[in-house]
């Protein structure tokens, strides 16, 4: 083998080889206090204690971050990049701030030079915040899902995107037909799906903005291409929840909008779920199906408290990732968002542990995306999207997290939860995607 193509990094490796929610964190929690992970190609080779590989690996060059932690790049399962730029807008619920602010902003994505701008801002910001892989709603017209996977490809990122379909229920300057979004959608699929580490997601905005037809030929566009994704929004609010109900007075429930167009499957991943009832979770459950869990954007906007423990039950258990939700979302960084889910378990009287949220933040999101054979983790073969941490990267933390580098489980997790609750994009010291440097604090 020759040496030329391979490389290694040496720090303490942090990742997750089954689910904290389910098994012992003690048999899910991969920590490597001091090691080496060697790549081959993009690709993990292997990882193990920097003293049994060394040996093995005497004349490959080796990037060294000491005190420092890798883990594998951030997943976030919902996000909004035409959005980027209206982060913040002052509060209201969510029907009112569609109007208000979404609808008038997503406009603009019809420029296509704009929509350019836009993604390069949003993919940096994702690369600066740690976050390696997105389910990404783009805006209804085509030009702005061709704009960022554009920017996607050049960056070599693993992304799933798509269009936005909604024919009804905005203004007339936001909305497609179901044909038209139909034709749009494939037309994309052809052309962008697989190619390079891109995929793509079918998504109707949610159910109230789409006719029943439009959800049938989303549906049908399933049939049609099995391995592409479905990405909408679920029971975020209240007054949405009964809106839902007048506008399909024929379905029961909210799910059931969505599955008597065949669009509840194992690809398909549905935002927020705060007012899913019981049953809604259980077929879920059967579908294979997921949940994006988005604290931040559920806070900012009154939408409710998402009920983990459900959605983590033994008896139902339903695959769940984290989702910023940008724009209504108020940080790119997975580490605030898994201090804000920690802040919601806690006012539902649950606990959310640090190794709980860290698995949701990587692991997890790549199982809610059927990418867990991918990324994820550091196992042989997945792709080396990984980023490098600073438990010590404000003059705070760094009083509050001594040096050396944590030796036990119990140390690290007291580290991983203080990196948690005050870490941002400060924290991120570098991002690699399969394993070259893409973004460095400097």
């Amino acid at each position: 083998m020759s040496n030329q193509s391979l490389k290694a990094f040496r720090a303490a490796f942090l990742d997750f080889v089954a689910d904290p929610f389910y098994q012992p964190e003690a048999e899910s929690v991969r920590y490597i206090p001091d090691g080496l992970m060697v790549l081959e190609n993009g690709k993990v080779k292997e990882l193990g204690t920097y003293d049994a590989l060394k040996e093995r690996y005497p004349d490959i060059p080796v990037m060294a971050y000491p005190g420092q932690l890798i883990m594998p790049g951030f997943i976030d399962t919902h996000i909004h990049f035409p959005q980027t730029g209206m982060i913040a807008a002052y509060g209201e619920q969510l029907l009112e701030w569609l109007s208000q602010y979404v609808f008038p902003t997503e406009r603009k994505f019809k420029d296509k030079a704009y929509a350019q701008e836009v993604a390069s801002v949003f993919l940096d910001e994702l690369l600066k915040n740690g976050t390696t892989t997105a389910l990404v709603f783009a805006a209804v017209f085509p030009e702005s899902a061709e704009a960022f996977f554009e920017a996607a490809d050049r960056r070599n990122l693993r992304m799933i995107a798509g269009k936005v379909m909604m024919d009804r229920n905005a203004p007339d300057f936001l909305v497609d037909t179901p044909e038209s979004s139909y034709q749009d959608t494939r037309a994309l699929i052809e052309k962008w799906h697989k190619k390079g580490r891109l995929l793509y997601a079918v998504t109707p905005r949610f159910a109230p903005t789409s006719s029943q037809e439009q959800l049938r030929l989303a549906g049908k566009l399933l049939q049609e291409y099995p391995d592409v994704y479905l990405h909408t929004h679920i029971s975020e609010n209240p007054n949405e929840v009964a809106w839902v109900k007048e506008l399909f007075p024929e379905c029961n429930g909210y799910l059931d909008t969505y599955d008597q167009a065949g669009l509840v499957k194992e690809r398909s991943v549905f935002a927020h779920g705060i007012h899913l009832t019981d049953a809604e979770f259980q077929r879920l459950s059967e579908a294979q199906a997921a949940i994006a869990f988005c604290p931040t954007s559920n806070l900012f906007l009154g939408s409710g408290l998402f009920k983990i423990e459900q959605a983590k039950s033994v008896e139902y258990p339903v695959k769940v990732g984290l989702g910023t939700d940008v724009g209504a979302g108020t940080s790119f960084s997975l580490l605030q968002t898994a201090n804000e889910a920690y802040k919601v378990a806690q006012l539902r009287r649950q606990k959310l542990s640090p190794f709980q949220a860290l698995f949701l933040a990587t692991l997890g999101g790549a199982k809610a995306l059927c990418l867990e054979e991918t990324i994820g983790n550091f196992d042989p073969g997945k792709e080396a999207d990984f980023i490098v941490l600073d438990r010590r990267s404000t003059p705070l933390m760094a009083f509050r997290n001594p040096d050396p580098i944590p030796e036990s489980l119990e140390e690290l997790a007291d580290q991983a939860f203080s990196l948690i609750i005050m870490g941002d994009d400060r924290a991120v010291k570098a991002t690699y995607i399969m394993g070259e440097l893409a973004y460095d604090r400097g």
